[in-house]
């Protein structure tokens, strides 16, 4: 739970606690968190907003021309890393990236995301959303390095000894609960070597903020552990990938406006119009929700990701999932993202498209209750269920069409972020695998 620090609080509670060094932290455009470090002297000067570093340095950034930014730390976000030495602390503040004009800085994630917050503020509406993080616990080499080695062959909500990561799992829950976290569950997952937690939702910018710090405490628990987290969606080929499924609702003055006890499946009429926004651009937000090329090797038939753009209340191989809830639960799940995904972008996109849903009464297609991955493609067909994109560069090609996308991440992201991509693709098309080796080099 987020506390409403004022300045003097916090430089009380340095000095209390013993803390000595203080990072501030952002995140670049596509989602890699970074830091300055100040010691605890230097405090009061970064919460003051005069803690500068050079833009030009962060991909996607900004050019040497303009290359001053500076970094305004958000007071709430204050915590000290339970993992660190109990005497002089290390504690972080999450910060917004302005120009030296004081001006918030139109590339920074989190100012994306404030904007469509803000947008939907306009609108009487309050966006919560909760994320369920996969991720990979593998060895590390002789040099410290990851590898995508492991010993244990344990699934699906297996135990110890079973489920070798156990011990490193309950570590990484009870550091997630010293640091503020509602830690829901936690189990093994479907492939080897796979786990999940999911935590408590929170409203966009706190759980944004969650993802980043949940990522950086589950790898530095793992490396106390020997082992490497990884958060890449699809490390191995032939088992299931890690996703990141957003599960969401709006409230209106308190209330869920996605409930309706009235109707089949408790879900009101904003709720549908919302729905059926995020299934009109969603082959536009593909890009922003699965951004590197291994993302598009997790989104393929037959490990439980989505293929198809189709809902349903009845099972989980559509792309979004009404669960089943009771009082005043009404959620909808998008089940789509990975946890490459940058947060702040992911959840404005998310956030904007349903609002675009509502304004303009997008009504969903029908649901789709039967495993469509069973059904052949004439009866996809029949249905209109169509498919997300297949690759990298065909979702950068949906996104650079849609003016929707460009608008909701703002001029600066939308032309780094497609320029970059297109720059990655280009990277691995001139790459020769083992698979084309093998495939090819004994035919022709």
């Amino acid at each position: 739970m987020r506390k409403d620090y004022r300045k003097q609080d916090i430089i009380k509670l340095v000095e209390e606690e013993d803390v000595e060094f203080i990072r501030l932290q952002f995140t670049d455009i596509f989602g890699n968190l970074k830091n300055v470090a100040v010691t605890a002297s230097q405090l009061e000067k970064a919460l003051d907003n005069e803690c500068k570093f050079d833009g030009s340095s962060i991909e996607g950034f900004t050019d040497v021309e303009e290359s001053d930014m500076y970094l305004h730390p958000d007071y709430s976000t204050l915590e000290i890393f339970p993992w660190r030495p109990q005497q002089g602390k290390v504690a972080r503040l999450i910060c917004d990236v302005y120009r030296s004009d004081q001006t918030p800085f139109e590339g920074d994630p989190r100012y994306v995301l404030k904007r469509a917050v803000r947008e939907a503020e306009d609108m009487g509406l309050t966006f919560r959303a909760g994320a369920e993080c996969e991720f990979f616990l593998f060895h590390l080499d002789e040099n410290g390095m990851p590898t995508t080695v492991t010993h244990e062959n344990a699934g699906y909500f297996d135990v110890g000894p079973i489920d070798f990561g156990e011990n490193a799992r309950r570590d990484m829950v009870l550091t997630l609960e010293d640091m503020g976290f509602v830690v829901e569950a936690s189990h093994h997952d479907v492939a080897p070597a796979q786990h999940e937690i999911s935590f408590r939702f929170d409203e966009a910018m706190a759980t944004a903020d969650d993802i980043m710090t949940f990522k950086l405490a589950i790898k530095t628990i793992a490396r106390r552990h020997g082992l490497h987290a990884t958060f890449m969606p699809k490390p191995k080929s032939g088992m299931n990938g890690s996703g990141m499924h957003i599960n969401m609702s709006l409230h209106r003055e308190g209330k869920n406006i996605f409930a309706d006890g009235t109707d089949p499946l408790g879900l009101s009429g904003e709720a549908y119009y919302f729905l059926g926004g995020i299934m009109q651009h969603i082959r536009s937000m593909t890009a922003v929700t699965n951004p590197i090329i291994n993302s598009y090797k997790r989104l393929v038939p037959g490990y439980g990701a989505p293929v198809y753009i189709a809902w349903s209340a009845a099972n989980r191989s559509p792309l979004i999932r009404i669960p089943a809830f009771g009082n005043d639960g009404a959620r909808m799940e998008l089940r789509s993202p990975d946890p490459t995904a940058n947060p702040y972008l992911a959840l404005a996109a998310i956030l904007r498209a349903g609002l675009d849903g509502i304004k303009n009464k997008i009504a969903p297609p029908e649901r789709v209750d039967g495993n469509i991955f069973r059904m052949d493609a004439e009866k996809r067909r029949a249905l209109k269920i169509e498919e997300l994109p297949g690759t990298l560069m065909e979702a950068v090609s949906c996104m650079e069409k849609d003016a929707f996308m460009r608008e909701t991440l703002g001029d600066h992201i939308f032309e780094k972020y497609i320029t970059l991509k297109k720059e990655e693709w280009n990277r691995y098309r001139r790459q020769v695998t083992d698979w084309e080796i093998n495939e090819y080099l004994n035919k022709f």
